[in-house]
This record gives C-alpha cells, structure tokens and sequence, in this order.
C-alpha cells in the first residue's frame, strides 16, 4: 500500500495490467460536539450529524459535458455500467468507508479521460456545517482481492470549506494513474462543484 501526500500521482496499472474492478473507498467522521470549542471543551458529548455526500465526474478530455456522466447517490451507476456508487451514508458514523465507488477501469468508455472523486456537504449553508467539523478524512483504492493499493489521508485545514475534490484518476499513455488533489471549496451544492468542470 502506498500513503499519499498531497499532489502526488502513482500509476494504478503500469506493471499491473491485469487490474480491472478497483472500489475508491471514502470516508469521514464528524467531531464530537465537545471537540468544537465553548465553554465544555474537553467535554466529548454527542457527534454533529452531518451528511457528507461522495460523487464522481466522468469528464470527457477534462470536461463534464453531461449531467448524466455525474454518479452519485442520486444516479448509482453510469449509463455504460462501467463506475457504480454504493449508495448514501447519511452520517459518517462508524469505522471504515463510508461511500464506496467500484470501478471497471477495462470498460470505462475510451471518450472518459479522467474520473474526479468529489465530497460535498449535503444541506452545507443551510445548516451551517463544513469541513472543519469533519475529521480522519480519507480516499482509498482496493483492488478486487482487497488488497488496499493506495490510501490518501485529507489532512489539510478544510474549516469553511463545504465541498473537497480528493483525488482523480486519469489515463496517460494508456495507463491509469491516480492523483492525490486534497482541495477544498466553498460550493454549497454538487451541482456548483460541477459547474467547475464544465
């Protein structure tokens, strides 16, 4: 397994070439109420609820030309059944991934370029939550046999923030590589996180 920093790329295929089905497994926790500050600070009581929702963008040379190339917890798989969504986590609570996103690199139509893995916070300005109320943030990737081939642990100060694009993987010269992207935004929705891409 490799540990990523921020901005790192590593080939996923290159001297792998019988990798097809990777699953990019993401997950979170929200803070304890008592981890946020105020008068009982020390005191860990109840975890904020806050539903972190895990999409990806299927761009055609860099660009999402389709709403119908977004999969997410609103469309679970795409139309060629290439990349499938697991499905939504409404709280982040519990060990492991949270959202899962499988993968058929072999099938992914040739017109796909690169996959953008993205979380945002569904509800963000209207219950005024962000990233800073999230912690032990991560994006991973196993192969089918389960063995974890990458893991990038999001570490950077996302207070603010609403919305982080965690990493992508892309072709170059026949390869897929993954990068480890790591940036925070302030899009309150998926459909402005998109737009950035269009």
């Amino acid at each position: 397994m490799i540990s990523l920093v921020k901005g790192q790329k590593v080939d996923l295929t290159k001297g792998n070439e019988q990798l097809n089905m990777v699953t990019v497994g993401l997950g979170w926790d929200p803070v304890s109420k008592g981890e946020q500050g105020g008068f009982f600070k020390k005191l860990k009581s109840a975890v904020v609820s806050i539903d972190c929702d895990a999409s990806v963008f299927m761009l055609k040379n860099d660009r999402l030309e389709s709403d119908k190339d977004i999969i997410s917890f609103t469309r679970l798989k795409s139309a060629d059944g290439s990349v499938k969504h697991s499905g939504d986590n409404l709280t982040g609570a519990g060990d492991g991934d949270d959202e899962q996103i499988v993968v058929k690199l072999k099938e992914v139509p040739e017109q796909f370029n690169r996959l953008v893995f993205v979380v945002n916070i569904f509800g963000a300005k209207l219950k005024k939550q962000h990233f800073g109320l999230i912690q032990n943030a991560y994006i991973r990737i196993f192969d089918d046999r389960n063995q974890e081939l990458i893991r990038f642990n999001l570490s950077d100060d996302y207070n603010e923030q609403t919305a982080l694009i965690t990493g992508e993987i892309y072709r170059h010269n026949g390869e897929w590589k993954f990068n480890a992207v790591g940036t925070g935004t302030t899009d309150a929705t998926i459909s402005q996180l998109a737009k950035r891409y269009q």
